[in-house]
């Protein structure tokens, strides 16, 4: 087939671009023809929260990637709509998160469509973001009924999308991100990280925002120090602040924990994420609301077991006794659940059962059910 994926890609950073390219090239081992049209402008610099959106590494050699969408420009729209129209793939393939991406994907999708050819898909992440806007329904109902076929990760993803479309919407987890390589000897990740190895770690990771419940994890560790169940155990906190870091330092230094939270607070490169991964004794996920995550995704690539809050669709990924422990999103439950961790022989348990739990999650997998969704979907 031919197929164009519209989204994240290099230059751009983060997890959203690691996807999209691996879907790429699992599409094209399988002798399909792969366009990748990425951003020449993801977001203004005015409503990007972080440092900086794209890396400076070389573009990967086996992609062909074309800089080429502007998110803000509607004028844009309308050459890149046309443009796919013209190319005539068999289907387009969009990536959604955020409602700020639709009048944009939206424009696309709609144009690209009147060849009466291609067909337009989307994997599609969150319906209803986790921080809302009043534009966010006008924007999802302008987006979500402009594709042909979804592909979601999560049953409430799946309930909310049926708010605005009846098209056909096919399930598949989250697959395994690869790219980051494998898991390293635990000595060697400490000594990269400059951790002491004697110590043992717990570890939070990822791009920080409120809804993340880092300020409940950090009020469980103060409750678990209190009793006295913190010695040689400290807490690493490794990704940038998206939201305003001064609340997060008040409350350490409020609950006396500056010498056991590691403050990692920038954005960790492709090439570092396996070190953490491979020093934590596991991962917590202490999140408010959810749908699902990548973390849990690399945690399982390196074995690593997770205490993730019951929210959302982290619970249908993290089997709750199997490779860690769903716990209520308070302080009390992610407190106990941290503590179960070290309870017996669990966390070698948990790592055991990572190894059988990984093999849901494949990218062949993920291709074998947009190859299905189009089938599906052009056969009208």
């Amino acid at each position: 087939m031919k197929i164009t994926i519209v989204g994240p890609a290099h230059p751009y950073r983060g997890g959203l671009a690691s996807i999209l390219e691996i879907l790429a090239r699992t599409f094209q081992r399988r002798g399909n023809e792969v366009d990748l049209l990425t951003f020449t402008l993801q977001y203004p610099s005015l409503l990007f929260p972080g440092e900086s959106q794209t890396v400076t590494t070389p573009a990967p050699a086996d992609l062909h990637i074309t800089r080429c969408v502007n998110t803000v420009n509607p004028f844009n729209w309308l050459r890149v709509g046309r443009r796919i129209c013209r190319q005539r793939p068999d289907f387009v393939l969009m990536k959604y998160w955020t409602p700020f991406m639709a009048p944009c994907f939206g424009t696309i999708a709609r144009l690209a469509r009147r060849n009466g050819h291609t067909r337009v898909l989307c994997q599609i992440d969150n319906v209803e973001p986790h921080e809302h806007h009043v534009i966010d329904r006008p924007c999802n109902r302008y987006f979500l009924r402009s594709v042909d076929g979804f592909i979601y990760m999560s049953e409430q993803v799946h309930r909310e999308l049926e708010a605005y479309t009846t098209v056909p919407a096919l399930f598949s987890p989250h697959p395994l991100f690869e790219n980051f390589g494998e898991r390293v000897d635990r000595s060697e990740a400490c000594v990269r990280l400059g951790l002491n190895p004697a110590l043992r770690y717990v570890l939070f990771f990822g791009l920080i925002r409120d809804y993340k419940g880092l300020d409940l994890l950090l009020e469980a560790w103060a409750l678990l120090r209190r009793q006295g169940r913190t010695a040689g155990r400290r807490l690493i906190v490794a990704g940038e602040f998206y939201t305003s870091k001064e609340p997060y330092l008040r409350q350490i230094a409020d609950c006396g924990l500056q010498d056991e939270v590691l403050l990692h607070d920038h954005f960790i490169p492709d090439e570092e994420v396996k070190y953490y991964f491979s020093a934590a004794d596991f991962v917590v996920q202490p999140y408010k609301t959810a749908t699902q995550s990548g973390v849990t995704q690399i945690a399982y690539q390196f074995c690593v077991p997770m205490v993730v809050t019951d929210v959302g669709g982290l619970a249908e990924i993290v089997p709750d006794g199997r490779v860690g422990y769903v716990c209520a999103p308070t302080v009390d439950g992610v407190a106990r659940a941290i503590e179960r961790m070290y309870e017996d022989d669990t966390l070698e348990r948990f790592r055991l059962n990572c190894i059988d739990e990984r093999r849901r999650f494949s990218w062949e997998e993920m291709c074998n059910r947009l190859t299905e969704l189009y089938d599906l979907v052009a056969r009208g």
